[in-house]
């Protein structure tokens, strides 16, 4: 029952307030300890594949046994575990910076600033060059990204932490910053990060299609999915998920498409929703109404569970 207030709490507090200050966040911190371990990295390609191997498996548990045991020092003060599992929630969540930067980008496309719109998306919410984008394909690649990391950067942590608390969702956010960090396919990091991005792929299974199917489902709410299609988002997740080179990524993005009746494509990688318009500046407020919706449907259920279960007996 006190994860279920802590989780409350948490959430509550990362949709008010945000992220904590960059030089106490744990992203950042498990950022640096990344980066040291980088520069420690054997030359060798079988000597890389093993290094990465281990960084990939012993960082998250590393990064959990600190969490449980900075835990276990202040629980005994009032309060002491609840506002330390709190606290972690929100900073390994990342629901109110995802969507103020996104409508960052938005403000910035509205008042026809596409150089600052380029560089809030390339600074914020892709690694893609975007230097040569245009309006329409700026404001496609933010709502991918509002769709990508409400699964990453909210569900999955969400999740985490209803399974196993702050431990486990500090763990997955180190898995998940390693690959964000280690995950591309070029000399540097090829065999550096492959062991990182088959167990970031692993532990997104669940969240990326319960992401998916929360969208899906907000967008038949009004509140969140006006003039949202749910059945044309339903068909697009089915038919367009898999056309992504992640076996994650396609599903939150591939349903915000059908849901707004609009076109997602990054040149040379994938198109989802084909058939459907280009977007334009206003559908990326429109998709931050529906992750919106989407996070309030998987946080209520989640809650739900956590007070059911520490309800029994």
């Amino acid at each position: 029952m006190m994860r279920a207030i802590s989780f409350a709490a948490g959430v509550a507090l990362d949709d008010r307030w945000g992220d904590p200050p960059t030089h106490l966040h744990p992203v950042a911190l498990l950022g640096n300890a990344i980066n040291a371990l980088h520069a420690r990295a054997p030359r060798g390609d079988g000597d890389r594949l093993r290094y990465g191997a281990f960084t990939a498996f012993g960082l998250p548990l590393a990064a959990a046994a600190v969490t449980l045991l900075a835990r276990r020092i202040v629980a005994p003060l009032p309060l002491g575990g609840a506002l330390f599992d709190t606290l972690l929630l929100d900073a390994t969540s990342a629901l109110h910076t995802l969507l103020a930067r996104a409508l960052e980008i938005e403000a910035a496309l509205q008042a026809d600033d596409l150089e600052a719109a380029r560089s809030l998306c390339a600074m914020h919410l892709v690694s893609r060059d975007t230097s040569t984008l245009t309006p329409s394909e700026i404001a496609g690649a933010t709502i991918e990204s509002v769709a990508e990391n409400l699964s990453d950067g909210v569900v999955a942590p969400w999740l985490a932490f209803a399974l196993g608390g702050a431990p486990a969702a500090v763990a997955y956010r180190a898995a998940n910053t390693l690959d964000s960090l280690w995950g591309y396919h070029n000399t540097e990091f090829e065999l550096l990060g492959k062991a990182g991005a088959r167990l970031d792929d692993a532990l997104n299974i669940v969240p990326s299609r319960l992401t998916a199917l929360a969208i899906i489902a907000a967008s038949a709410v009004p509140r969140f999915g006006a003039q949202a299609d749910v059945l044309e988002a339903l068909a697009c997740w089915r038919t367009d998920a898999q056309r992504t080179a992640s076996p994650n990524a396609g599903h939150p993005m591939s349903a915000m498409a059908g849901a707004l009746h609009v076109r997602l494509v990054k040149h040379g990688a994938y198109t989802l929703g084909d058939h459907l318009r280009d977007p334009e500046a206003a559908d990326i407020g429109r998709a931050v109404r529906l992750a919106r919706g989407a996070a309030s449907l998987v946080g209520a259920g989640l809650l739900g569970a956590l007070v059911l279960t520490g309800a029994r007996p």
